[in-house]
């Protein structure tokens, strides 16, 4: 009894002394190069977006939203089906505590997939009924299969990493996994970026000087190139992604095919850089290593009336835990996220100078995207990992306003 209270001490005690590596790690990571006076609120959206562009793009996300909560709550259900069975399960396999643990794995991965399956057609049916993708399914279930299998291998290698762990020092083994898992997610980051190039086309001839001109502007040379993606979406997007040498731009075909003007997708190339020029992809992985100890903590501890994450049964029961961690932790890291995102659109009217086409561009996309200019709080604290398109738009208008009113100043200051 007393050693149990004794190790019960121990790891709390660790979490404890955590708390101010947590804080001033938290603190660094929170800042960004935006002016901390911006003002990005109290835009009228009236003035940017036609009354019919902001009433179809509400019903739009009102059914959108509605389908991504029930398929949240439709997972969260199988998981706690999948971890009330899976001990029994774990005993008929009979391929020894890891093999065992791999399997049930597999089919928890499995299982979610199926159940998310009717929800992620019901988003397909209704992003193609009101024109932002084809109504071509075959497509669009065979889109994200290099992405789904490697996130899937990251999965039963975290999985056969923690049970060993778990077997070989009991239930302190969070103290050295959450820092292995968080190398963990720094390696398949890193081979993120090779996955993601795979099935990519340089850019048109036309924007490659675009692209070496503001590559310049910000301090970084990756590889920006092109993949299809317009069998199954029509609406435009961009992504970077990769660490180190396997850092990249990939941007969608559908942002090129004719929507938008050069300058337009001059912004989004420059926003794509400033996040690899100011390393948010790092910044995240950090985030998640602040975030690695008190989370595998709660795992150990939730999984141990279950045998802990030594026994194979408990495997559904630690994915449900994670899940459930990640629903409470979604306000932070959507704030967390909107702030790098508004670091990246900061960098672009910086390198592009151009807030009339950053305007532009985001007008645009409550046409392209069916994007709300301004959603209700719920929907922005839970679901935007982005600043609003009225808080991008004040952003740029503010932006033109200083740069204005410096080019003013000048000849004064000069005489």
């Amino acid at each position: 009894m007393t050693a149990t209270r004794m190790g019960r001490l121990a790891r709390w005690g660790t979490l404890i002394l955590l708390i101010p590596a947590w804080a001033v790690g938290g603190t660094r990571l929170w800042r960004t190069d935006v002016p901390a006076a911006l003002d990005t609120g109290g835009l009228d959206v009236g003035r940017f977006f036609a009354p019919d562009r902001l009433a179809a793009a509400h019903r739009y996300s009102v059914v959108a939203d509605a389908i991504a909560l029930a398929g949240t709550a439709a997972g969260i259900a199988a998981l706690v089906v999948l971890a009330l069975r899976a001990p029994l399960l774990a005993r008929r396999i009979g391929l020894g505590p890891i093999g065992s643990g791999v399997v049930v794995g597999m089919v928890t991965l499995v299982t979610l997939w199926f159940v998310e399956l009717p929800f992620g057609l019901a988003r397909q049916w209704w992003a193609a009924r009101h024109g932002i993708a084809p109504h071509d399914y075959l497509a669009w279930l065979a889109a994200p299969w290099a992405t789904l299998s490697f996130e899937a291998g990251y999965a039963l290698v975290a999985i056969v990493l923690v049970m060993a762990l778990a077997r070989a020092v009991g239930r302190s083994w969070w103290l050295v996994g959450a820092p292995l898992l968080a190398g963990l997610a720094v390696l398949f980051a890193f081979l993120g970026g090779y996955v993601a190039g795979i099935g990519t086309e340089p850019l048109p001839q036309r924007l490659r000087d675009d692209v070496a001109a503001l590559e310049q502007r910000q301090g970084v040379h990756v590889p920006v190139r092109e993949v299809a993606v317009s069998s199954w979406t029509n609406q435009p997007n961009a992504f970077a992604t990769g660490l180190g040498p396997s850092a990249r731009v990939v941007l969608w075909d559908t942002l090129l095919d004719g929507r938008f003007g050069r300058g337009q997708v001059g912004v989004v190339v420059a926003h794509e850089l400033g996040h690899v020029a100011h390393r948010h992809l790092w910044k995240s992985l950090a985030w998640l290593a602040l975030l690695a100890f008190p989370v595998a903590f709660l795992v150990a501890e939730a999984t141990r009336p279950a045998g802990g994450l030594g026994s194979p049964g408990a495997i559904p029961l630690a994915v449900l835990v994670l899940t459930l961690a990640g629903l409470l932790a979604t306000p932070l890291e959507n704030a967390v996220s909107r702030r790098y995102e508004a670091e990246a659109d900061w960098a672009a009217l910086r390198a592009t100078r151009d807030p009339a086409a950053a305007t532009a561009l985001y007008r645009g996309f409550a046409r392209t995207s069916l994007e709300q200019p301004s959603p209700p709080l719920w929907d922005y604290v839970l679901f935007q990992t982005h600043p609003t398109l009225a808080q991008r738009i004040a952003m740029a208008q503010r932006w033109r306003s200083a740069t204005r009113r410096r080019a003013a100043a000048a000849p004064r200051a000069g005489s």
